[in-house]
């Protein structure tokens, strides 16, 4: 059932994602959710037992791991609360399973400091209830579970009049359908011969994650262990013909030259098989063959002698950026690590812990710079045993800002109110596109048009970039702030970037600009005021 409940969220992703209550281009909670459940079918995948509440604490275990953005992190909450009604059970009956979704409601608000009505917490919990209150009138898992569907989906339609800016908007909670289409993937497979064939639950995502997630630290991983490369010297060569033969014998085969000459590379298992299959076709020149099961042996031996021999260091840091000139811009202020995500694309606890393990430092500090990640970040500092600190940074400035404010003389306790205290005076503003016809905030908004957002609202639409650019900082600047710095996005030109320059130099003369080439996706610009 989880598989299947995987593969109907998987199926149904991207619609998720479009129920984004602004209709800006970085909708992700479809996708997160699916990422989150899809760890836990690969832990699961990973384990050979029939024992219920095994595999059941396995895939919590998993999803716990995998959990990305907000939505992400609630859902492993959800698996965690399951597991824990389900555990030294061997089957599970059906008040076990209703007390299970009750338990999973009850661990995933422990989860969240501010629960709002309207989201997925609302329809878990009402599923939830109407489970445990209405058990004792069904005799099949199957015929429970469709009633529990049919119930879910019903609160789903009323969250609009629960939550304001999802009946301004038209849609329904994301995390809610997320939810919703988790529980009608697991409805689905008591019917899987009745699917049609696009619909049937794909094993694929298993399989994939089989092979992404196989230990790296073993050699025995290595399915063909030798990089055989050389540079055949014959008249009227077919690389053709040399491809179809070789590629029986290995894999990353590359055959590359002209009619003379034929670089070949290959990894295998038999290099003298190919080498003399080679010297049938004419002269062999730069024979290269490397053990690569030798090699990666030494440079783990290597890596873990290395992370022995480095001295502690008092302080590290980690963030998350995406952009090639904003990631410059943390690097140079110091940062061990830089996380590659932000809107659409929000790291996993998992991901946060990797980088925990590999800086050496008595002190950590997490900057997230989005809201959507704290959760996440806030797990793996849970998970970990290290001295972890999370700066609650929403936005690429307010994460520059927090660095800039670090003082190395301080105490960890210091640094992190010092940083806190910070960042609560920088402002954020973001130039974006919208991806559809809505109205916010008593906003007419139009598909493509250009939308300013300030402080998580949208405040101002207009059809130019640098008209609304302006009226944006307009309406940010107050009259004790000094400096305007704009991060430009991929896809600004030079051209561009001058333009706005100039346009801002003559608007607000009295300031302190700056402008950096940020090359962030989706959004235009990036605006700080401080």
């Amino acid at each position: 059932m989880i598989f299947f409940a995987a593969q109907n969220l998987q199926n149904n992703k991207e619609f998720v994602n479009n129920l984004n209550v602004f209709p800006v281009p970085d909708g992700d909670t479809g996708t997160n959710m699916a990422l989150t459940i899809q760890f836990a079918v690969k832990e699961i995948s990973n384990i050979n037992t029939n024992e219920l509440s095994k595999i059941i604490d396995t895939g919590a275990n998993g999803s716990l791991m995998g959990a990305r953005g907000n939505s992400g992190v609630i859902l492993s909450q959800l698996f965690r609360g399951f597991a824990k009604e389900c555990k030294n059970k061997e089957i599970l009956k059906l008040k076990d399973f209703a007390q299970a979704l009750q338990s999973g409601t009850d661990m995933a608000y422990k989860a969240v400091m501010k629960p709002t009505e309207g989201t997925i917490l609302t329809i878990t919990r009402e599923v939830s209830k109407f489970a445990v209150e209405n058990v004792e009138k069904f005799q099949s898992l199957e015929t429970f579970l469709e009633k529990i569907i049919e119930y879910g989906n019903n609160v789903l339609s009323e969250t609009p009049n629960m939550l304001s800016v999802l009946k301004e908007a038209g849609v329904v909670d994301a995390g809610g359908k997320g939810f919703m289409y988790i529980l009608e993937g697991a409805y689905k497979a008591f019917f899987e011969e009745n699917f049609k064939e696009s619909e049937r639950f794909s094993y694929s995502i298993i399989n994939e994650f089989k092979k992404k997630n196989s230990k790296t630290n073993s050699s025995s991983n290595i399915k063909f262990g030798y990089c055989t490369e050389f540079m055949i010297i014959a008249k009227k060569v077919s690389t053709d013909i040399i491809k179809s033969y070789l590629s029986k014998m290995g894999d990353s085969l590359l055959v590359v030259g002209d009619d003379n000459k034929i670089k070949v590379h290959i990894h295998t298992n038999h290099p003298g098989k190919v080498i003399e299959y080679a010297l049938q076709i004419g002269e062999l020149i730069n024979i290269k063959i490397d053990n690569m099961r030798e090699q990666h042996r030494n440079q783990f031996d290597f890596k873990e002698e290395r992370m022995r021999s480095i001295e502690e260091k008092n302080y590290g840091f980690i963030t998350v950026a995406t952009g090639k000139g904003i990631i410059e811009i943390f690097k140079d202020l110091g940062v061990d690590s830089i996380i590659q995500g932000g809107q659409t694309m929000n790291p996993s606890t998992e991901d946060f812990i990797k980088e925990i393990n590999k800086i050496h430092a008595k002190h950590i500090y997490i900057l997230p710079n989005n809201s959507n990640i704290f959760m996440a970040a806030n797990q793996a500092k849970e998970i970990s045993n290290k001295n972890v600190y999370i700066i609650p940074t929403k936005t690429i400035p307010q994460g520059i800002s927090a660095l800039l404010a670090f003082n190395p003389e301080n105490n960890s306790i210091d640094n992190y109110k010092n940083m806190k205290d910070t960042i609560k005076k920088v402002k954020t503003g973001q130039v974006t596109f919208a991806v559809r016809d809505t109205q916010v905030n008593n906003l007419k908004i139009n598909k493509n048009d250009i939308i300013g957002i300030y402080d998580g609202n949208i405040i101002t639409v207009g059809k130019d970039i640098n008209e609304v650019a302006i009226q944006l900082i307009q309406e940010m600047l107050e009259d004790d702030d000094e400096l305007i710095t704009i991060f430009t996005g991929e896809g600004v030109s030079k051209k561009h970037r001058e333009f706005i320059q100039e346009k801002i130099e003559d608007h607000f003369s009295q300031l302190d600009i700056e402008i950096h080439e940020g090359g962030q996706p989706l959004y235009y610009y990036i605006i700080s005021v401080e």
